[in-house]
């Protein structure tokens, strides 16, 4: 077993073996071209993000399951006799997780990987994610438009945003109408149709009472400085490491936890307040949502999961009766 440097001096290789990350983006290869693109990615440069990652999670001290996962799968990648683009061309996503220490959320990190070049939950670790650059190249999606899209509906990878224009979201979002949404989609169903992997499913959202468990423990042990902060490349001129992180474990839901580091919440000056929150059950894809303070209405001065405040106003009513008693109970101040 290596130890947790070893991992990280690999991130170097991977950086010049994937040319991706510091040339065009491996989205842009003509179709033609996309399969041997895929190839590009050696299973060292696979192995050596895994071990990266679990090295920032042991930084920042997330659950010790997580990090020895994703050391296991590292090991696995490493010791391949065949590379794994091969094994994600022939059998996709249940190639992979036939494979020893493989389930299906670090499975989908590594078809990202291979078929991107970039790991967005690595990146968002790390504090260098950039969404828009992603969004960005996709026709008809400018850099106004892209940070738009980021700001209003919180996707982050080109199968979220895929999601967003089959579901309605992507049309709601300011200068999008139904003929940009409907090019936008064709554009995506050609690009990912290369590498869409069936079986891949959104991962089902945790209940209220456990979210909002997840929101506060965040916001008390940031409060109190007892989280490792990471320096977001976003929003950070002075490159400080500000941004407090959160791991934490419900059962079987394995959480992420972080201040919103959008351009809206650091004009609105929300930094603190807005709580993005990251999950996934067991070995599934993983998703997200936001926790905000709610500014009016009923639930003025409480916290709110985005989206979902139908279920909210239920949750609270309920917690009221149980501490009255069944009497209404008095609005927060």
């Amino acid at each position: 077993m290596e130890g947790e440097t070893g991992f990280a001096n690999r991130s170097h290789k991977f950086r010049e073996l994937d040319g991706g990350l510091t040339g065009p983006h491996p989205l842009l290869t003509p179709p033609e071209r996309q399969h041997d693109k895929m190839t590009d990615l050696a299973n060292e440069a696979v192995a050596a993000k895994l071990g990266e990652m679990a090295d920032i999670l042991a930084q920042q001290q997330a659950d010790g399951y997580r990090v020895s996962a994703y050391r296991r799968a590292a090991r696995t990648i490493v010791s391949l006799e065949k590379p794994i683009a091969a094994i994600i061309r022939k059998a996709g996503l249940q190639g992979l997780v036939e494979l020893p220490g493989i389930g299906r959320g670090i499975g989908a990190a590594i078809i990202e990987m291979v078929t991107t070049g970039h790991w967005a939950q690595l990146d968002r670790l790390a504090g260098t994610l950039e969404p828009e650059q992603l969004f960005r190249t996709i026709a008809g999606i400018g850099p106004e438009l892209a940070e738009r899209i980021h700001e209003e509906l919180h996707v982050e990878t080109l199968e979220a945003l895929e999601l967003a224009a089959h579901d309605g979201r992507l049309e709601q979002v300011p200068g999008i109408g139904a003929r940009r949404v409907a090019a936008i989609r064709a554009v995506l169903a050609q690009r990912l149709g290369r590498r869409r992997i069936h079986g891949l499913t959104r991962s089902p959202a945790p209940p209220i009472k456990l979210l909002l468990d997840v929101d506060r423990e965040y916001t008390e042990k940031a409060a109190t400085g007892q989280l490792r902060k990471i320096a977001p490349k976003r929003f950070n001129p002075r490159s400080e490491a500000w941004l407090p992180v959160l791991h934490t474990r419900r059962g079987d839901w394995q959480f992420t936890a972080l201040f919103s580091n959008t351009q809206k919440a650091h004009e609105l000056g929300k930094t603190d307040d807005w709580v993005v929150i990251y999950f996934q059950a067991g070995a599934g894809p993983e998703a997200q949502c936001t926790v905000v303070t709610e500014t009016h209405g009923a639930l003025k001065g409480r916290r709110v999961i985005r989206g979902r405040e139908g279920e909210c106003v239920a949750h609270y009513a309920a917690k009221d009766s149980r501490v009255t008693g069944g009497e209404p109970a008095a609005k927060p101040a």
